[in-house]
């Protein structure tokens, strides 16, 4: 058997040691330190356009969202509240669930339907829940405005003011719903990406990388080491 020799803080060895203990220990007390207390979990508000247009992102994102889960420390959780606009001014929020088959059970049992868009009563219900609880950030995943972008821009300034951050995920290329929702990103402090349907890895990355922010902040998105996170965590940077 060959003798381990001990190390020394000076030495290459123990110097290496020392620095994956270091970031060993820096991940327990990101996870600890973001949700030290189980009743005040993180909390996701996820919403999403369900008007006919949406049905095959709507099959997107059931599929993927159990991904949001997947960034989240074992000392810490996640609650998510799923909130859908669709018909003739339907809009409903789910209660809040923390874990994912919860989740996945309530958007399996929706469907799209032909309507307009209702951004507004969006924005209007996560100031809502926020008065009641801090929501740590807010997801939004559509492909159309039909609404007045002043009026909705108003609202998503209020968000700002409060602390709470939309992340706004568009599908397609319509030049003033990128506008108009990069302006909301700007406003809440959030961040804005474009996402292909053909390409759901990268709706799943963004969903990760929201989830560990909603659940632990900025230094839990740092560890989250994609280019879908490191995206979103330079827009937050610029907010």
């Amino acid at each position: 058997m060959v003798e381990k020799k001990p190390t020394t803080p000076g030495s290459v060895v123990g110097q290496a040691e020392q620095v994956s203990d270091s970031i060993a220990a820096f991940v327990r007390k990101v996870g600890a330190v973001a949700r030290p207390n189980a009743a005040k979990d993180g909390r996701l508000l996820f919403a999403l356009d369900a008007t006919m247009s949406r049905q095959p992102t709507w099959d997107l994102a059931c599929s993927l969202q159990a991904e949001m889960f997947k960034a989240i420390p074992a000392e810490s959780a996640l609650q998510v509240q799923l909130l859908y606009f669709r018909g003739m001014g339907e809009c409903r929020a789910s209660k809040w669930v923390l874990d994912a088959n919860a989740l996945a059970k309530l958007m399996g049992s929706i469907d799209c339907r032909g309507g307009t868009t209702q951004i507004g009563r969006v924005f209007a219900h996560a100031r809502t829940e926020h008065a009641k609880r801090r929501i740590n950030a807010v997801v939004f995943v559509g492909d159309a405005i039909e609404e007045s972008v002043d009026t909705l821009a108003e609202k998503a300034g209020q968000l700002g003011l409060l602390g709470c951050p939309v992340f706004l995920f568009q599908e397609g290329r319509d030049s003033k719903v990128e506008a108009a929702f990069r302006e909301f990103a700007r406003l809440t402090k959030g961040a804005y990406a474009r996402f292909d349907a053909n390409a759901p890895q990268e709706l799943a990355a963004l969903l990760k990388a929201v989830a560990a922010y909603a659940s632990g902040g900025r230094d839990l998105l740092k560890l989250q080491n994609s280019g879908a996170a490191k995206a979103l965590l330079a827009q937050i940077g610029k907010s």
